[in-house]
């Protein structure tokens, strides 16, 4: 697990509409969602709110790796890539909860811890 680089901190609080949470089925299959309900949890984790999961639960019960891209108002994409655990209890599950709007139901916390950080091409971590 390694911190977040300080300039990747700085664009996650700049980001620009919704992050696209990518993980992986048991047989490899790759899936993507688009998620707007997201947080930092530290430095060395985000967090997306399962709200309205489904084959993406499963992945994370499984035991996915994955991913997470974003884009700053200026147009700048950043990914960050690494093992994401899934909590429905306990202080990130805690933490989502003040922060994910009461109108969607919050069933759990997918918390991706960072591995790998790169921009564009460019790998920062």
């Amino acid at each position: 697990m390694s911190k977040l680089p300080e300039n990747v901190m700085k664009a996650w609080d700049e980001r620009d509409g919704a992050v696209v949470l990518s993980t992986v089925d048991d047989q490899g299959v790759p899936n993507s969602i688009y998620a707007t309900c997201v947080g930092k949890f530290d430095d060395e984790t985000l967090v997306v709110a399962d709200n309205y999961f489904d084959k993406t639960r499963k992945n994370l019960l499984s035991g996915s790796r994955g991913s997470l891209l974003f884009i700053t108002g200026d147009g700048e994409a950043f990914q960050v890539k690494g093992t994401l655990e899934y909590h429905s209890e306990g202080p990130v599950f805690n933490d989502m909860k003040s922060w994910n709007p009461v109108k969607h139901p919050g069933h759990g916390a997918a918390a991706l811890k960072v591995e790998e950080v790169y921009s564009g091409s460019k790998k920062l971590l």
